[in-house]
């Protein structure tokens, strides 16, 4: 029989391309896995990490099998960002690609009696042909999900096809019950061997049976009265297939299925089962503080928890293959899944990171075709950052083409840019759409959101739209009575999810939403709002400790148990004569009360707002709705912190000041032109960089606009290079004034275009 030997402990690694040694370094740093090198410097906020080829030691004894002819197999679970694996000084496998688990046999090359030794090279550095190039996050590297050796009879379930288990269970809701179409995958069987399958309710108990010969394992069983997995009851199915050799038990695996079926109409959104469900939920990002991506099995079982908690019934897990634990939290748990590949941002013409993407592709899928949860494919996000071709438009029908090939079960989807047109090409590739659509904080106002979902609804009635990615920075330090956009503070963020909440719940349509992002996460390249080395757009912070008032608007609207939350809680020190108490929650009315005395009563929709006295010194707010009841402290105070407010908001709003006035007589109104020779607002930042003037222009102008440094060559100025000053600008926001593209644009002008 199998036999799995876990062996994450007691690893020697050092933090240095050292080579390839012969003996176990004694000398090298002992660590446990799962490990990553980038656990601090991915979001410390010094402005970059190491990305480098390292290495990992371990020795291990030969797992001795009764039967002659075992195999021994190295798996890996991730390698971030590509991987050789040795052992006894020779390579088993070279592995590109770091979200995926991949193995090797490696039975030729141990030794059958003594010690072997097993060595991992692992890379994050750039390679142009693997993805993620470039992104809003950090490229961990390391062995950070763990290291398993697996020991099997010379006739075993599958183990070599793309890191999957072997088995692919299908099942389909049916009168009376399912069926449960079963496919096994053996090596090396003969007329000896036959495939003994079971299927077990929740509860143990058998619920149907099959047996087929192991050269032809496909077969289909009947379930009756099978119980449904959904969003509120995800019933789940122990599948176990059994390799036997006349009276013996050679190997077995064993899966989890989940009965549904689920739709999506461009009119009335996702169903699941039959029954209109609209899909409201987050994205998730892998990493926590000071752990990078090395997480435990309990810790992703906690951030499911937590989402859980929120109410959402949907997760995307961005922007690549996640942890196979937080697949089994998403099975229990009921979330409707959009699983990807790191297919992202820039497109690579080099036919090698098309045929990644394909791997990539191949093993999210062959490796996750089990998990219920699951319901669509993401194909990539924000791709045309990078400018679109035909080739682009070509890759993503085949790839499209490839996951229905793999599993036509299941949907496919796409993340789309906020630029990317309206009548673009890249639309009808996918099954279904979804936008990131940040108005309110990169461009534009959060009203425009409504608007800008309805007109493409009305162009494309026959598209299934959903919002991928919206959100903004909510920084719990900041705060003030007349929250903003782009001051970072804790209430704008609030104020912003309240609209966004509202208009999704408005549009039921919207077959999916997902708010970026569930949790902060690093990214060593960020520098804005006075935190560095992080994406602060979370409802939770990235140390999982604090709940940001914005989380609590989507309990609210998402949840049925009785809630009631009063924000502001941070914002605890108040001046002025009066102030704002803002309660959430899903009870019809709710009672404020002010150190004991009653201040109203107000019935709503989610959102109740009071205006209240405090009294000197320190005060306390009661909120009541029902038998939920929420309280805080608030403390009266002249002169409201210092601290509350973000030093640059001032500054920023100066700088564009300044700006004007240093653009003397331009007339900020008049048509902008862009004659040939001469630079423009058209010019991507890294055409503009060849010009010291053109780029010390661009890169004022992007710090005032944006809020964020560029220094060429380093942090956002990687993922944002390939864009032009004319799209930035267009994603700034309000902050930007009328007239600063044009004064912009009127300066670039007067610059030749530098010559390679």
């Amino acid at each position: 029989m199998r036999n799995i030997i876990n062996l994450n402990c007691d690893w020697r690694f050092i933090q240095e391309d050292a080579g390839l040694p012969d003996t176990l370094p004694e000398d090298w740093q002992r660590v446990d896995l799962p490990h990553t090198w980038n656990a601090v410097d991915g979001m410390d906020g010094n402005g970059s990490y190491d990305r480098g080829n390292y290495w990992y030691a371990k020795t291990f004894e030969t797992p001795l099998q009764p039967l002659a002819g075992g195999r021994v197999y190295v798996e890996v679970l991730a390698a971030g960002q590509q991987a050789a694996v040795y052992v006894n000084g020779q390579q088993a496998v070279y592995h590109e690609g770091g979200y995926s688990a991949f193995r090797a046999d490696v039975t030729d090359l141990c030794n059958q009696d003594g010690e072997n030794l097993l060595v991992i090279a692992c890379s994050n550095e750039y390679k142009d042909s693997v993805y993620p190039h470039s992104a809003d996050f950090a490229f961990y590297g390391g062995l950070y999900r763990g290291v398993n050796l697996i020991s099997v009879p010379e006739t075993h379930f599958d183990l070599d096809y793309y890191g999957g288990p072997g088995l692919a269970v299908t099942p389909k809701p049916c009168d009376g019950g399912a069926m449960f179409e079963l496919e096994a995958w053996v090596t090396n069987p003969d007329e000896n061997f036959t495939v003994l399958y079971s299927i077990l309710d929740a509860c143990g108990q058998e619920a149907a049976s099959a047996v087929r010969p192991a050269d032809d394992t496909k077969v289909t069983v009947f379930v009756p009265d099978a119980k449904k997995w959904d969003m509120d009851h995800p019933y789940l199915y122990t599948v176990t297939a059994i390799l036997q050799r006349r009276n013996e038990a050679y190997d077995e695996v064993s899966v989890r299925a989940g009965v549904r079926s689920f739709s999506v109409d461009p009119n009335e959104g996702f169903f699941i089962n039959g029954k209109k469900t609209p899909l409201r939920g987050v994205s998730r990002h892998q990493d926590m503080l000071y752990k990078g991506n090395a997480l435990s099995e309990e810790e992703h079982y906690h951030d499911a928890e937590l989402i859980k908690e929120i109410g959402a019934n949907t997760v995307r897990l961005a922007h690549y293959q996640h942890d196979q634990h937080f697949y089994d939290a998403c099975d229990e748990r009921g979330f409707a899944v959009w699983a990807e590949i790191p297919f992202i941002s820039v497109f690579k013409k080099d036919p090698e990171a098309h045929q990644n993407c394909i791997s990539q592709m191949k093993e999210l899928i062959i490796q996750n075709y089990n998990h219920p949860s699951i319901l669509f494919w993401g194909l990539s996000n924000e791709i045309l950052i990078g400018g679109i071709s035909e080739q682009l438009i070509e890759n993503h029908k085949e790839l499209n083409e490839l996951c229905h090939k793999l599993d036509p079960t299941r949907l496919t989807t796409i993340a789309h840019v906020s630029m990317t047109p309206v009548d673009s090409p890249m639309h009808g590739i996918t099954d279904v759409e979804s936008y990131n659509l940040y108005f309110g904080w990169y461009g534009g106002k959060a009203e425009d959101n409504g608007p800008w979902l309805d007109h493409f609804h009305e162009v494309h009635p026959d598209i299934c739209l959903g919002m991928a990615e919206y959100g903004c920075e909510g920084i719990v330090t900041y705060h003030g009575p007349n929250p903003a956009c782009k001051d970072y503070s804790e209430e704008y963020q609030a104020l912003y999810h309240e609209h966004m909440a509202k208009i999704l719940d408005e549009r039921p349509w919207i077959w999916a939403s997902h708010v970026w992002n569930m949790f902060d996460f690093g990214c060593a390249e960020r520098n804005e709002g006075g935190v560095a080395g992080r994406n602060n757009k979370g409802l939770m912070t990235i140390d999982r400790r604090t709940k940001k008032d914005a989380y609590y608007i989507y309990q609210a609207y998402w949840t049925t148990k009785p809630m009631v939350y009063i924000c502001g809680r941070r914002y605890a020190q108040r001046a002025g004569e009066t102030t704002q108490i803002r309660v959430y929650s899903n009870q019809p009315t709710v009672a404020l009360y002010l150190n004991g005395k009653p201040m109203g009563e107000k019935s709503g929709e989610k959102v109740f707002v009071f205006t209240v006295a405090l009294e000197n010194e320190f005060n306390t707010v009661l909120a009541a709705a029902g038998d939920a009841k929420d309280s805080i402290t608030l403390e009266k105070v002249e002169t409201e912190p210092v601290i509350y407010v973000l030093p640059e908001v001032n500054e920023r709003n100066e700088g564009v000041a300044n700006w004007f006035k240093l653009s003397g007589s331009l007339d900020l109104k008049a048509p902008m032109e862009f004659p040939e020779g001469k630079y423009s607002i058209r010019n991507t930042l890294e055409e503009l960089s060849a010009s010291p003037e053109a780029l010390e222009l661009a890169v004022q102008a992007y710090k005032l606009a944006m809020g964020v440094p560029l220094v060429p060559g380093e942090g956002v100025w990687n993922v944002k290079k390939h864009t032009t000053l004319e799209d930035e600008l267009a994603t700034a926001g309000p902050i930007v004034p009328e007239g600063f593209a044009e004064s912009l644009n009127a300066k670039l002008i007067q610059l030749d275009v530098v010559q390679d």
